[in-house]
């Protein structure tokens, strides 16, 4: 059965349950609409571009990908990452992508699967044609391990997003992307 969305739908639960157990071990999510948001939260967030893109300008740095954790079924390729600023470190998103191998080249799928960079500084660089749409925007209240991760306090509030890429028209790449409002890299 495809488990790529043939619409605008990614369901939060079956991507975090790809890592976890239960989408509560992340933490606790709502569904809120952008005004709701931080101002933060809501200008990293709500837009329908690359989350790459839009941390790097906000960090005014360039970000690392580190992928804590893959998984490959079938013709799905899994991995739960964060992005850190290459100016001090700092975790700046963690990610759950789900993407569906057959819309992409092998050139692209080999990249991605060096770990090395992030998705869409890849997609970018290979010049595949891509649609960023926004599906929902989320309201979490961090589990021990999301928390930790974000150099929150466990129960701390953030933010997130669900999203889906379109490459070269087909729905090819799931997202959940979640925001670390840490301040921008300070400027000499």
């Amino acid at each position: 059965m495809d488990k790529t969305p043939q619409s605008a739908d990614v369901e939060l639960e079956q991507l975090v349950g790809l890592f976890y157990q239960d989408v509560n071990d992340l933490g606790s999510f709502q569904q809120v609409e952008a005004d709701q948001l931080s101002s933060i939260g809501r200008s990293l967030l709500a837009h329908d571009q690359h989350m790459t893109v839009t941390v790097e300008k906000r960090h005014q740095c360039s970000v690392d990908v580190v992928v804590m954790e893959t998984r490959t079924d079938d013709n799905y390729y899994s991995r739960k990452i964060l992005l850190t600023r290459q100016s001090d470190g700092c975790v700046v998103q963690f990610g759950i992508v789900r993407i569906n191998k057959s819309y992409l080249t092998k050139e692209v799928q080999d990249e991605i699967e060096k770990l090395e960079t992030p998705l869409g500084r890849i997609l970018i660089n290979h010049g595949v044609l891509r649609i960023v749409k926004l599906l929902s925007l989320l309201k979490i209240e961090c589990g021990g391990e999301l928390a930790n991760m974000l150099g929150l306090e466990t129960g701390s509030v953030c933010y997130g997003r669900t999203a889906l890429i379109y490459c070269n028209g087909s729905p090819a790449i799931e997202l959940l992307e979640i925001v670390s409002e840490c301040p921008p890299t300070p400027t000499a």
